[in-house]
């Protein structure tokens, strides 16, 4: 194990960061009217937000804008990109390539839980779909495009359509791989411009798309070392309407550990995950901090390959008679969408629940049995066990750390953390 945990070490590095191109400069406008924008060089707007991504020509330019008339803030863009890591097989440690299913005991869930799944609708915010691949074509998903305005979404990189197929891949093709959501409903929207690179800007495009259209969970496998105004207003958005977050947790504890954000920002209402390994603990490249809630398998779990993607990122696995291509991958990526899955699952086996109770019960229910501690956060998630609890009626009430202050744009401080209950709202 220790051979495949050093070759992701050695990859997770460039992970967080990836600078956009641009000729101009580009940031996020914070506005009081669409008036204010007049005359400016507006490339997209989140309305929702009051915010326009503004191409400016040059510091002075930006100078100007700040003192502009109706103009609430500006800020440069904050870079995304995507938290997986290209995966080395553990060789002789993998039995059953599908491990996460039984690991997580999501084989264990009663039939009409994973049915009444399909009233739950998860949104996964990437790369975009092959929404041709068996696992996700059987699931017919609604499909958006952020950058282009398009509902025809591609994936050159494979990342989304490998999130996508854990999070809620079909469960009705017994020659297919399984996701975690059941028959739950799923939402691909594309965010990415090109490669594995994301903006803040158009990440809070995508959660207010995927808010306005009825998305009940919502997965960010994406992160970076910065935040900013709009990425905080576009998760309290999300918040506000009662759509739980699933955000993964980070590839970097051997790389100094540093806050990832948009994790840090959940709060209470959304959850954070980071991997685990084999034998159920944290896997070793996996983020921790106080913001981080659970864990899930993380490390060489089997999900659906895109069709014509590069090669020596995921590893294809030899799956014979299944419909589609698989491979293994690593990361807090495909961590995060398990979890995204396995909420579908609680929400279906008890609508009453809000986003708090139902994160509230994946945590009560997980391997540390409601006990959190900065190595394993609540623990590894048992599926099984959190329907069994969600079923049985009120939420629990559970401890942790939790973030008391909110981060000052595009700094990547860790914020100041107490002893708070996180308590799901009747």
């Amino acid at each position: 194990m220790g051979k495949g945990l050093s070759c992701v070490a050695a990859a997770v590095a460039a992970c967080c960061v990836v600078p956009i191109a641009s000729a101009d400069r580009v940031v996020s406008v914070g506005y009081r009217t669409p008036a204010a924008l007049h005359g400016l060089h507006v490339v997209s707007r989140v309305a929702a937000l009051r915010t326009a991504e503004v191409r400016v020509p040059n510091v002075r330019a930006e100078r100007a804008l700040r003192s502009r008339l109706g103009i609430r803030f500006v800020e440069r863009t904050v870079s995304r990109s995507e938290l997986g890591a290209p995966s080395v097989p553990l060789a002789g440690t993998i039995s059953v390539p599908e491990w996460q299913w039984t690991a997580a005991h999501a084989d264990l869930v009663p039939t009409w839980v994973q049915q009444a799944a399909r009233a739950i609708t998860i949104a996964v915010i990437d790369t975009g779909a092959d929404v041709l691949a068996p696992s996700l074509a059987a699931k017919s998903p609604t499909t958006w495009n952020i950058v282009n305005g398009a509902s025809a979404v591609t994936d050159s990189v494979g990342h989304g359509t490998f999130v996508a197929s854990l999070a809620a891949g079909t469960i009705s093709d017994p020659a297919g791989m399984s996701g975690f959501g059941g028959e739950a409903r799923l939402m691909i929207v594309q965010a990415n411009r090109g490669g594995t690179g994301f903006s803040d800007i158009d990440e809070a495009n995508a959660i207010v798309y995927a808010v306005d259209h009825s998305a009940n969970i919502i997965n960010l496998s994406l992160g970076g070392a910065q935040t900013s105004q709009i990425e905080r207003n576009a998760i309290d958005y999300a918040t506000q309407h009662g759509v739980l977050i699933v955000a993964a947790a980070g590839n970097s504890a051997e790389q100094g550990n540093p806050t990832v954000y948009p994790a840090a920002l959940l709060g209470r209402d959304g959850l954070v995950v980071g991997a685990s390994n084999t034998g159920g603990t944290r896997a070793s490249f996996s983020t921790t901090g106080s913001y981080v809630d659970v864990l899930a398998p993380g490390l060489d779990v089997l999900g659906a390959l895109a069709s014509g993607i590069p090669t020596g990122f995921f590893s294809p696995v030899a799956t014979p008679g299944a419909n589609g291509t698989y491979g293994y991958g690593t990361g807090t990526s495909y961590a995060s969408p398990e979890v995204a899955g396995a909420a579908a699952l609680v929400w279906a086996a008890n609508p009453k629940l809000d986003p708090a109770g139902v994160a509230a019960t994946l945590e009560a229910t997980a391997g540390s049995q409601g006990v959190w501690t900065k190595d394993l956060a609540f623990g590894a998630i048992d599926v099984a066990a959190a329907v069994q609890r969600a079923a049985g009626g009120a939420p629990p009430t559970v401890s942790q750390p939790v973030v008391t202050t909110k981060p000052k744009a595009q700094k990547a401080k860790s914020r100041a953390v107490t002893k708070k209950t996180k308590r799901a709202r009747p």
